[in-house]
């Protein structure tokens, strides 16, 4: 999937994205947690910045990586 010049995904893209289920993401939306996204009228969008911002915040690092 091209990427690189859209700013928003959808939530069946933006699951793809991260290799998760649209279920995480949309139980994570009723539990206000997960990636930050946008309410378009009834659409929900999710920026690619905000997607990869939020892989990054979390990172785990394993013990013998320090």
């Amino acid at each position: 999937m091209e990427t690189k010049h859209r700013e928003f995904m959808s939530t069946s893209e933006a699951a793809d994205f991260l290799g998760l289920s649209t279920r995480a993401l949309e139980v994570w939306r009723h539990q206000k947690s997960g990636p930050t996204y946008v309410k378009m009228g009834s659409r929900v969008a999710y920026r690619i910045t905000d997607l990869r911002a939020w892989t990054d915040a979390n990172v785990v690092m394993a013990a013998d990586a320090r």
